[in-house]
Protein backbone atom coordinates (compact mmCIF):
# COMPACT_ATOMS: atom_id res chain seq x y z
CA UNK A 1 0.00 0.00 0.00
CA UNK A 2 2.85 2.37 0.77
CA UNK A 3 4.26 1.69 -2.71
CA UNK A 4 0.90 2.54 -4.30
CA UNK A 5 0.69 5.78 -2.36
CA UNK A 6 4.25 6.67 -3.33
CA UNK A 7 3.47 5.98 -7.01
CA UNK A 8 0.30 8.03 -6.81
CA UNK A 9 2.28 10.97 -5.50
CA UNK A 10 4.45 10.89 -8.63
CA UNK A 11 1.43 11.24 -10.89
CA UNK A 12 2.09 7.94 -12.67
CA UNK A 13 -1.07 6.66 -14.35
CA UNK A 14 -0.55 3.24 -15.94
CA UNK A 15 -3.96 3.43 -17.68
CA UNK A 16 -3.02 6.72 -19.34
CA UNK A 17 0.32 5.25 -20.41
CA UNK A 18 -1.40 2.20 -21.91
CA UNK A 19 -3.92 4.44 -23.66
CA UNK A 20 -1.12 6.53 -25.17
CA UNK A 21 0.73 3.40 -26.30
CA UNK A 22 -2.39 2.01 -27.97
CA UNK A 23 -3.06 5.35 -29.66
CA UNK A 24 0.50 5.47 -30.96
CA UNK A 25 0.22 1.87 -32.20
CA UNK A 26 -2.98 2.73 -34.12
CA UNK A 27 -1.31 5.78 -35.67
CA UNK A 28 1.57 3.58 -36.84
CA UNK A 29 -0.85 1.04 -38.30
CA UNK A 30 -2.74 3.80 -40.11
CA UNK A 31 0.45 5.39 -41.44
CA UNK A 32 1.74 2.05 -42.71
CA UNK A 33 -1.58 1.30 -44.45
CA UNK A 34 -1.52 4.73 -46.09
CA UNK A 35 2.06 4.23 -47.30
CA UNK A 36 1.29 0.75 -48.64
CA UNK A 37 -1.71 2.09 -50.58
CA UNK A 38 0.44 4.62 -52.43
CA UNK A 39 1.65 3.94 -55.97
CA UNK A 40 5.11 5.07 -57.04
CA UNK A 41 7.01 4.89 -60.32
CA UNK A 42 10.74 4.51 -60.65
CA UNK A 43 12.51 5.40 -63.88
CA UNK A 44 15.85 4.82 -65.52
CA UNK A 45 17.45 5.78 -68.81
CA UNK A 46 15.63 9.08 -69.03
CA UNK A 47 12.26 7.36 -68.71
CA UNK A 48 13.05 4.56 -71.16
CA UNK A 49 12.46 2.00 -68.40
CA UNK A 50 9.79 2.42 -65.72
CA UNK A 51 8.78 0.28 -62.77
CA UNK A 52 5.49 0.86 -60.98
CA UNK A 53 5.10 -0.40 -57.43
CA UNK A 54 3.06 0.00 -54.29
CA UNK A 55 4.35 1.80 -51.24
CA UNK A 56 4.53 -1.64 -49.67
CA UNK A 57 7.18 -2.68 -52.19
CA UNK A 58 5.07 -4.86 -54.51
CA UNK A 59 6.10 -4.36 -58.13
CA UNK A 60 2.98 -4.12 -60.26
CA UNK A 61 4.33 -3.24 -63.70
CA UNK A 62 7.49 -2.89 -65.77
CA UNK A 63 7.61 -0.93 -69.02
CA UNK A 64 10.51 -0.82 -71.45
CA UNK A 65 10.53 1.61 -74.35
CA UNK A 66 10.92 -0.46 -77.53
CA UNK A 67 13.76 1.82 -78.65
CA UNK A 68 16.08 0.22 -76.08
CA UNK A 69 15.37 -3.41 -77.05
CA UNK A 70 14.36 -5.58 -79.96
CA UNK A 71 10.76 -4.48 -80.50
CA UNK A 72 9.39 -8.02 -80.82
CA UNK A 73 10.97 -9.02 -77.50
CA UNK A 74 9.83 -6.09 -75.29
CA UNK A 75 6.71 -7.82 -73.88
CA UNK A 76 8.68 -10.94 -73.00
CA UNK A 77 11.49 -8.87 -71.47
CA UNK A 78 9.00 -6.89 -69.35
CA UNK A 79 7.40 -10.12 -68.08
CA UNK A 80 10.78 -11.67 -67.28
CA UNK A 81 11.91 -8.58 -65.35
CA UNK A 82 8.62 -8.47 -63.43
CA UNK A 83 8.94 -12.17 -62.55
CA UNK A 84 12.55 -11.67 -61.42
CA UNK A 85 11.55 -8.72 -59.23
CA UNK A 86 8.75 -10.76 -57.63
CA UNK A 87 11.14 -13.66 -57.04
CA UNK A 88 13.70 -11.35 -55.45
CA UNK A 89 11.07 -9.72 -53.24
CA UNK A 90 9.82 -13.14 -52.10
CA UNK A 91 13.35 -14.25 -51.26
CA UNK A 92 14.02 -11.01 -49.39
CA UNK A 93 10.83 -11.53 -47.37
CA UNK A 94 11.88 -15.10 -46.58
CA UNK A 95 15.31 -13.92 -45.44
CA UNK A 96 13.74 -11.24 -43.23
CA UNK A 97 11.34 -13.80 -41.75
CA UNK A 98 14.20 -16.18 -41.08
CA UNK A 99 16.22 -13.44 -39.40
CA UNK A 100 13.25 -12.47 -37.22
CA UNK A 101 12.65 -16.09 -36.22
CA UNK A 102 14.99 -15.76 -33.25
CA UNK A 103 13.04 -12.90 -31.70
CA UNK A 104 10.15 -13.35 -29.28
CA UNK A 105 6.56 -12.65 -30.31
CA UNK A 106 6.11 -8.90 -30.04
CA UNK A 107 2.34 -9.06 -29.61
CA UNK A 108 1.48 -7.50 -32.96
CA UNK A 109 4.44 -5.16 -33.18
CA UNK A 110 6.19 -7.44 -35.66
CA UNK A 111 3.57 -6.49 -38.25
CA UNK A 112 4.34 -2.84 -37.71
CA UNK A 113 8.02 -3.49 -38.29
CA UNK A 114 7.48 -5.13 -41.66
CA UNK A 115 7.15 -8.71 -40.48
CA UNK A 116 4.03 -10.81 -40.54
CA UNK A 117 1.34 -9.93 -38.04
CA UNK A 118 0.10 -12.66 -35.69
CA UNK A 119 -3.25 -12.62 -37.51
CA UNK A 120 -1.66 -14.03 -40.63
Amino acid sequence: MADEEAGAGLGFDPQALLSQALEMQQKLIDARAEAEAATVTGTAGGGKVTVTMTGGGEVTAVHIDPSVAVAEEVDLLEDLILAALHDGAAKAAEAAQSAMGGFPDLGGLAGLLGGPSPEG
